[in-house]
């Protein structure tokens, strides 16, 4: 009797909770249409009362109403990703503690992991530097609005939250229509990190970011697909020598023709150094890595090339799927389950343009161990080594 009473009334409950989840996710989806968002129950993906809301956004004719709608949420303290022309970023007011709180939280990132500050107008760099360095104006006039990120003293503007602590800010201006609106819209400067989860792979594409995080962010900005692929070149000021901390598209050589000076790069790059307080992003922490192991196997090519497939044959008879990040010269010549082309190795842009996307199509496949060709290309080699890298926790196999 017992037992029947308490089946009966957990059904009640279960009943009524279905019905109150479906009628406020209708209630929801009313008002959105009321509002002429006209969102689908697949658009929105939320968890507790978050509602990602995903808006397609023309770079070349951009929706005024749109951008109004995210800047308003940036000012009200709300997470919203948009495309630059490096990776997707994750942005929020940079001034205020609480949105740089929400963005470490959102990615599941470190707290003194600092934030780039983006900015609009070269006279807000005034707001967030004690003081602004003849260098830096040499070096915006050259680079900015473009893929270059500089550190500076900080000003008292700028709180220690957005600065992972740091007594140094890093600040940018991004060459995207999208990203350079919504500063403005927002009467705010940004500050954003790549708008993926910690660690993964940084989003190229709107749905990349999607995948790590709707329902933790109010609002992503879709305005297609990036065109460098890699996060911007970040260089000190605050060192005797300028300082480059993460190499990009803007090269060493190009700083060092502008300043006039040696431009020195950190030995942390490339070396694996975990020991540091990190200054810049991705100096400290394992970043851009796919789920499964990752191996990058370095020498001559056919060495290469025998030496993965001996490697994945391996893997293959213990029962692995086996992906290999292969060349158009070199992929036929592998016997993977997966052979994931990245470009010409000529062709430098289209390798860094699809890495990381690369990198997620070995998640989406369920890999379970990835072996990649090493990609020294002249001029940003090393920016897309540094990357590849830190992907693979610095396992190399030299032949």
């Amino acid at each position: 009797m017992i037992q029947t009473f308490f089946v009966v009334f957990l059904r009640h409950i279960l009943q009524n909770a279905r019905f109150l989840f479906n009628l406020t996710m209708v209630l929801c989806v009313s008002y959105n249409r009321m509002n002429g968002k006209n969102k689908s129950l697949t658009e929105m993906k939320s968890v507790g009362v978050m509602e990602t809301i995903i808006e397609k956004v023309d770079p070349r004719q951009i929706d005024e109403h749109i951008m109004e709608q995210a800047g308003q949420l940036i000012a009200q303290g709300e997470l919203v990703a948009f495309p630059t022309e490096t990776v997707y970023g994750l942005g929020g007011d940079a001034l205020h503690p609480e949105a740089a709180k929400k963005i470490y939280a959102a990615k599941g990132r470190p707290s003194d992991n600092p934030l780039i500050v983006h900015i609009a107008e070269f006279s807000d760099m005034e707001r967030v530097a004690r003081t602004v360095p003849e260098q830096a104006k040499k070096l915006a006039d050259a680079f900015w609005p473009g893929p270059l990120t500089m550190i500076v003293w900080k000003s008292d503007a700028v709180p220690s939250a957005t600065t992972g602590g740091m007594d140094t800010v890093a600040v940018r201006m991004p060459n995207h229509p999208v990203a350079l609106d919504l500063i403005r819209k927002s009467g705010c400067l940004i500050a954003a990190p790549s708008a993926n989860t910690s660690g993964r792979p940084s989003p190229t594409e709107a749905q990349h970011v999607a995948e790590d995080l709707s329902g933790r962010i109010a609002m992503i900005l879709d305005g297609g697909p990036v065109g460098i692929g890699i996060e911007s070149t970040i260089i000190d000021l605050t060192e005797d020598k300028p300082m480059v901390l993460r190499p990009g598209y803007i090269t060493p050589e190009m700083l060092s023709e502008v300043l006039g000076e040696e431009v020195v790069i950190d030995p942390g790059i490339i070396a694996a150094d975990d020991t540091r307080k990190p200054k810049a992003p991705g100096m400290k922490y394992k970043h851009y890595a796919p789920k499964a192991d990752m191996v990058i196997v370095d020498g001559a090519q056919d060495a290469v090339v025998a030496k993965i497939n001996e490697l994945t044959a391996g893997r293959q008879a213990e029962g692995r799927k086996v992906a290999v990040i292969a060349t158009e010269e070199t992929k036929e010549q592998y016997d993977a389950d997966v052979i994931l082309c990245i470009g010409k190795r000529a062709d430098e842009d289209a390798i860094a343009q699809h890495l990381y996307k690369i990198l997620r199509e070995c998640d989406e496949l369920n890999v379970g161990e990835i072996y990649s060709e090493c990609f020294q290309t002249p001029r940003i080699g090393q920016a897309i080594m540094n990357r590849l890298l830190k992907a693979a926790g610095h396992t190399v196999i030299h032949v």
